[in-house]
C-alpha cells in the first residue's frame, strides 16, 4: 500500500499555516480536502463564481494526483445558504458532464474565512470513469 501526500505548487503555505494536505492518495483513492472559492484575484462575492474557483481548484488537485474530474466518486458540499444551491449546479455542470458522482450538500453556518459561500470535498479512484 502507497501514501501519497497531494500538495500541487502554490499551495505550500496552505500546508504549513493550516496543517494539512490538499489531497491524500493510497493506492488509486483520492481524498481531497475541502476546495474553496478563492483565485489569484481574491474571494469574488457570488456563489456561482466561488464554485467556479472551488471546482477548479478541484480539478487541479486531481490533475496533480494523476486523475481527473471522470474519476470522482463523492462530492460534499457545503454552502452557507443552501437558496444558493442553484447557483452551485449551474458552476458543476461545467465540470460533471455526466456519469455523476454520489454527492451531498449541507448547509451550514460558516467556513474557514467568512467571506466564503462554499466549500467541496471529493473522493476519486483514478481508472473509475468507465461506468457499468
Amino acid at each position: 500500500m502507497s501514501r501519497s501526500l497531494i500538495n500541487p505548487p502554490g499551495t505550500e503555505e496552505v500546508y504549513e499555516a493550516w496543517k494539512f494536505s490538499q489531497a491524500v492518495k493510497v493506492n488509486d483513492t483520492i481524498w481531497v480536502s475541502g476546495q474553496v472559492g478563492i483565485g489569484s484575484e481574491g474571494i469574488p462575492e457570488s456563489v456561482g463564481d466561488q464554485a467556479q474557483l472551488a471546482l477548479s481548484n478541484l480539478k487541479g488537485v486531481l490533475e496533480h494526483a494523476g486523475s481527473s474530474m471522470t474519476d470522482v466518486v463523492e462530492t460534499v458540499v457545503y454552502l452557507t445558504d443552501m437558496e444558493t444551491s442553484k447557483e452551485y449546479s449551474k458552476a458543476r455542470d461545467k465540470f460533471f458532464l455526466s456519469n455523476y458522482p454520489a454527492s451531498t450538500v449541507v448547509q451550514v453556518s460558516g467556513l474557514a474565512v467568512p467571506q466564503l459561500k462554499i466549500e467541496i470535498r471529493a473522493t476519486a479512484i483514478v481508472g473509475s470513469s468507465k461506468v457499468q
